[in-house]
C-alpha cells in the first residue's frame, strides 16, 4: 500500500472550477505571484519565512526586493511596517484558514496577494489579487490561477508553455506505482523550476476542464475530519480553530516531537515530507517556523483515499511512535 506523494489523472466531465472574467492561466503559482506584482506596479514583497523557497527563488530572478517576515501561532504576520509601493503576501496554510480569517488579515495592508496554492476551494478575496496552484489538488502538469482586478494586463507578453513531454509520469503511476515513477515526476518538476513565467500548458487546461470539483472536494473534507478525529489528541495544533464549513484542505497538518517519524514512515511506503527545511537556516531554533519544520507532517487527505487508508497513516504513526518512545 503506497501513501501520498503526487497525484494522477481525474478524467471527468465538468468543466474549469474558475469561472471569473477577471483570470488568467499561468504555469506555476511563483510566476503567478510575480504577474500579482506586475499587476500592482510594486517591485518590493513581504513574505513569510514560512514559504516554499521557490518563490522567493523565482522573485528574486525577477530583481524583486524581498523582506521577510514571522508569523505567530495564529499563522498571521508578526510585526510587519509596510512600506510604500510594496506589495504583501498572506499565505493560506495547509488551506485550513477561513475567509473571515484572510479577509481580516488582508485589511490591515495594501496590495495584498493571497497565496492560496493550498487553498484552491477558497473563493477569491475582493480588493485583493488571489493566487492558485492547480497541481497540489490535482493530478496535472502544471498550472496556476491568478484572479482579481486587470489580472489580464500583460497576458500577451507571455509564451505557452507546453507539459506533454514530461507529464508521462501521470500515466506511468497508474501502471508502475508511485516509486517506480518518482523520477519522471522530479523531470517535470525540473521543467517548472526552470521555467519563465508562461501560459498555462493546453494538456493541463484540458485536464483540468474534465474534473468533478465537487465530488474531490467532499472527498477531501470528509478525508480531513476523518483524520483530525484520529490525530486531534496528539496533534501539538488544532487546525480546525482556524477553518469554517467552507475550507477544503490540501493537507492534515500533523505536528508531532519527533525527527524519525517521516524515515519511518517512507519505510512503510507512506510518503510525506517536511516542508521547507530551509527555513531552519533562516530563523532562530525557538520560533514558531523553526517548530513548524522541523516537526510539521503534511498527511495526505485527498481524493485518492477512503477511511482505511487514513486509519492506515494514524496505525503506523502510532506504532511509531511507540518504537521510538522505547528506543
Amino acid at each position: 500500500m503506497e501513501i501520498g506523494s503526487f497525484l494522477e489523472l481525474d478524467l471527468r466531465e465538468s468543466g474549469e472550477y474558475f469561472q471569473s472574467e477577471s483570470i488568467i492561466r499561468l504555469n506555476s503559482a511563483r510566476a503567478g505571484i510575480y504577474h500579482a506584482m506586475r499587476i500592482y506596479g510594486c517591485r518590493k514583497i513581504y513574505i513569510p519565512y514560512y514559504q516554499c523557497p521557490t518563490v522567493s527563488a523565482f522573485l528574486r530572478s525577477k530583481q524583486i526586493e524581498i523582506e521577510y517576515y514571522h508569523i505567530d501561532k495564529e499563522f498571521e504576520p508578526l510585526n510587519v511596517r509596510q512600506s510604500e509601493n510594496s506589495v504583501m503576501l498572506l499565505v493560506n496554510y495547509f488551506g485550513i484558514m477561513s475567509m473571515d480569517k484572510m479577509q481580516k488579515m488582508s485589511e490591515k495592508y495594501s496590495n495584498v496577494i493571497i497565496d492560496n496554492s493550498a487553498a484552491f476551494y477558497m473563493s477569491p478575496l475582493s480588493g485583493c489579487l488571489n493566487v492558485y496552484s492547480a497541481r497540489k489538488f490535482f493530478g496535472v502538469p502544471d498550472g496556476c490561477y491568478v484572479i482579481g482586478k486587470n489580472v489580464n494586463n500583460y497576458e500577451s507578453e507571455y509564451r505557452q508553455d507546453y507539459s506533454s513531454d514530461t507529464a508521462s509520469f501521470l500515466f506511468k503511476r497508474i501502471e508502475y506505482g508511485c516509486s517506480s515513477t518518482y523520477s519522471d515526476r522530479m523531470k517535470n518538476e525540473h521543467r517548472i523550476d526552470e521555467s519563465d513565467i508562461l501560459l498555462m500548458s493546453d494538456l493541463t487546461k484540458a485536464l483540468l476542464s474534465g474534473i468533478n470539483y465537487e465530488s474531490i472536494a467532499e472527498k477531501r473534507r470528509v478525508n480531513f475530519l476523518i483524520a483530525h478525529r484520529l490525530f486531534k489528541e496528539m496533534n501539538l495544533i488544532d487546525p480546525t480553530v482556524f477553518m469554517d464549513q467552507h475550507n477544503i484542505p490540501m493537507v492534515y497538518p500533523l505536528v508531532v516531537k519527533s525527527k524519525k517519524l517521516l524515515d519511518g514512515l517512507r519505510e512503510n511506503e507512506i510518503y510525506t515530507g517536511r516542508w521547507w527545511n530551509s527555513v531552519l537556516k533562516l530563523v532562530s531554533e525557538n520560533s514558531f517556523e523553526s517548530f513548524l519544520s522541523n516537526y510539521m507532517l503534511p498527511i495526505p487527505i485527498d481524493q485518492r483515499y477512503k477511511l482505511n487508508q487514513i486509519e492506515y497513516v494514524y496505525k503506523t504513526v502510532v506504532d511509531l511512535m511507540d518504537k521510538y518512545d522505547e528506543d
